[in-house]
């Protein structure tokens, strides 16, 4: 059994909180939090843009700590769950391995591609496993197309489109715009993509982006990258929208040789709008597999569980490992060297 404590309760520990209950094999043992509300156990202020809003939560049998040096200090811990802002993340992350804990850093791994490759070094010198939790190839869809992949039932994957565009976050403030703070929309929100297009596609040999910008930052940008095998082409758009109407969306098109998967999500102001999961194949059929039943939280017990068996097996995922994690990072960077330079940057 793996204990794990978790440091920082807002949205995002919440719903992992809800995803441990769910997960075999792993226990929370701490919490980590400066809110003495939250250390009693009244999680009712959390409110979140999917699953159900905070409760009152049993934490009799837990530690709660207020210290974050207290928490990677316990004993007891084998994991710790970082589920900080961003900018904490690098500095959490390292303090903990090097207390020996293994530790699942909440997306992104951190906010520029130096800390993620000190995190990478600090791993493998305290021999733990740096896990990064990038839930998006968890999501029924995702996790359909890279199954098929791992198959090869279509084929060879010659490329796809990827889209996820928000309307400006205003609930989030300034923060979101900061560098050193959040990142702005390429590290905060394409980094979903671009983890999942590192994992299906390798890493790029260059990419070439063009884009809109919100002072020094993208606000919107669209990316080809190229890859040495000239067969595959893979596009992504990615960024923030100034009409408030449709708080966020996603989908994608993915092309194999011998069919093409496409979804869609939109949250809408009103209501959401989805376009189902489809596979066209070559005979000329439209197949809508069963993908259970879609509620998200699940995909994070299904990401919770993947750590839970790196761990357990000393084997390094290869959804979750922090190399991957980095690159996607590395990735939104060169993105937005191009986007600014206005050229085509090699990786």
């Amino acid at each position: 059994m793996i204990n794990v404590g978790i440091s920082g309760v807002g949205f995002m520990g919440w719903i992992h909180y809800l995803a441990y209950q769910k997960t075999v094999g792993v226990r929370i043992g701490a919490i980590c939090t400066r809110n003495e509300a939250k250390r009693q156990g009244d999680w009712t202020s959390i409110q979140g843009n999917f699953g159900p809003p905070g409760e009152k939560v049993d934490v009799s049998n837990w530690s709660c700590y207020q210290d974050f040096e207290e928490l990677i200090s316990d004993d007891s811990l084998d994991l710790i769950d970082i589920c900080l802002p961003p900018d904490l993340h690098a500095n959490a992350a390292k303090r903990a391995l090097r207390a020996g804990k293994h530790v699942l850093i909440e997306k992104p791994m951190a906010l520029t591609a130096e800390d993620c490759e000190e995190i990478v070094a600090v791993a493998a010198e305290n021999d733990r496993q740096a896990l990064v939790a990038h839930v998006l190839p968890f999501f029924p869809e995702y996790a359909y197309l890279r199954n098929a992949v791992d198959s090869g039932e279509f084929g060879k994957l010659l490329g796809g489109h990827f889209n996820r565009v928000i309307s400006d976050p205003l609930w989030l403030g300034k923060d979101f715009w900061n560098e050193e703070k959040v990142g702005g929309p390429l590290i905060d929100l394409h980094v979903h993509d671009a983890h999942f297009i590192r994992f299906l596609f390798g890493m790029p040999r260059a990419v070439n982006t063009r884009g809109r910008f919100r002072g020094d930052i993208v606000e919107y940008c669209s990316t080809v990258f190229e890859f040495e095998d000239s067969d595959l082409v893979v596009t992504s758009n990615s960024g923030v929208m100034n009409q408030q109407g449709r708080p966020f969306m996603h989908n994608f098109e993915a092309h194999f040789e011998k069919a093409t998967m496409q979804f869609s999500f939109a949250a809408l102001a009103d209501d959401p709008e989805v376009s189902p999961f489809k596979v066209f194949d070559a005979e000329g059929n439209v197949q809508r597999p069963d993908l259970g039943s879609g509620d998200p939280v699940d995909s994070f017990v299904m990401e919770i569980q993947e750590a839970v068996t790196a761990i357990e097996s000393g084997v390094p995922s290869s959804l979750l490992g922090g190399e991957l994690a980095r690159d996607a990072i590395i990735l939104c960077y060169k993105q937005a060297e191009s986007a600014r330079n206005g050229v085509r940057v090699e990786l």
